[in-house]
């Protein structure tokens, strides 16, 4: 009685709209009790609907990203057949990882099967693309890669999409849309990872290779491992052995697979290994920022970090980290101006560290690490 006439007074402001407040009153109620019935329902094809819209966005880039990688293909490597159904069935193609039932070994299980997919990607594309060089057959990996990754991301949204419209599972549905934000950020940076690639331009992870090779500029380089190459300069009288992936191919090479060699022709007479990378930086944060640390700075899977901490433990070599600071968009897109101005500061930054913890006559080794598309020695 009390709520009747509130909403007479609060709602219907006159006296005898007693009808018209009793039907306020009965669509408050119905409106109620409809969404305690069918709320979750409701709340669910909403969110089927937004997640519908995002998949489309997520089928259009993937399209995109595989036509612009059949257009590159028949550009650079003249094919004398369509290149589509070989890069089809690239697109398609999947790494199953060893057994850890028994850890013991399996790094190396991982490296091998690593190396087998690299070899046959490689000869896959070379094969598709005959023209290319081979600067532009790393290019043209990478550029199909960033496709599979597309391709993939896509898939696996779809399939939590379709399963959980199928069995109108609330949960599943759920936690799809709530990482949607974060997968569509790592879709659209691997689209702007496709123009880079296209082009040739050097890339935000590119940063440690950029400045390497700004270290080893105008000295004698060689070739130390596979796709990796060196080049020796001096700091205050201390040796420095400048290390990374050879470019200007899109290529990342094996950096723990050139230190090993690295430390064994030197019988293990090196006085710190200084290890230059992207970042991940937090929110809040400014691109290009450098930090130091401790560790083995290197992403990936973690093989070449397992290489490179065991010759450190064995040898008792510090293991030093200069971090630049990058979003996971900076890292895969073309490389920003306030990242390629960091290189200087990153180099500052070698040197404090190099005459900080080394003395006179040592030897230390500098790698940058990283995708060295755009970047010569």
């Amino acid at each position: 009685m009390a709520i009747s006439t509130a909403l007479q007074k609060g709602l219907l402001g006159f006296g005898e709209g007693g009808s018209l407040s009793t039907i306020v009153s009965i669509l408050m109620y119905l409106t109620f009790f409809i969404f305690i019935l069918f709320g979750q329902r409701i709340q669910l094809r909403m969110m089927l609907w937004e997640i519908d819209g995002f998949l489309k966005r997520l089928d259009a880039m993937r399209g995109e990203a595989r036509k612009k990688s059949i257009e590159m293909i028949k550009e650079v490597g003249k094919p004398k057949e369509d290149p589509t159904p070989h890069v089809d069935s690239l697109l398609e193609q999947f790494l199953i990882m060893p057994v850890d039932l028994d850890p013991a070994g399996i790094v190396w299980k991982i490296d091998h099967l690593l190396d087998v997919r690299d070899m046959k990607f490689k000869d896959d594309i070379r094969r598709i693309a005959p023209e290319a060089s081979e600067a532009q057959i790393n290019n043209l990996e990478n550029l199909v890669e960033a496709s599979l990754a597309l391709n993939t991301i896509f898939r696996i949204v779809r399939h939590f999409y379709l399963l959980g419209k199928r069995t109108s599972s609330f949960y599943i549905i759920l936690q799809l849309q709530m990482i949607l934000p974060l997968i569509m950020q790592e879709a659209e940076a691997l689209m702007g990872a496709t123009k880079a690639f296209a082009l040739g331009q050097p890339i935000g992870d590119g940063i440690g290779p950029l400045v390497v090779s700004k270290l080893m500029l105008g000295r004698e380089k060689r070739k130390i491992e596979k796709d990796m190459v060196m080049g020796e300069t001096s700091i205050e009288g201390r040796r420095v052995i400048a290390l990374k992936a050879e470019g200007p191919g899109g290529n990342v090479g094996k950096p723990g697979d050139a230190i090993r060699k690295i430390i064994e022709e030197l019988g293990g007479r090196v006085s710190g290994i200084i290890m230059v990378d992207a970042a991940l930086k937090f929110e809040g944060e400014r691109s290009g920022e450098i930090s130091s640390g401790i560790g083995a700075a290197i992403g990936g899977i973690g093989t070449e970090r397992f290489k490179i901490e065991e010759e450190a433990s064995k040898f008792k070599i510090p293991l030093y980290a200069i971090a630049i600071k990058e979003s996971i968009i900076d890292a895969i897109t073309p490389m920003k101006r306030e990242i390629s101005e960091s290189a200087d500061k990153a180099i500052e930054a070698i040197r404090r560290l190099i005459l900080d913890r080394t003395k006179e006559g040592d030897t230390v080794i500098v790698a940058g690490i990283g995708n060295t598309i755009g970047i010569g020695q």
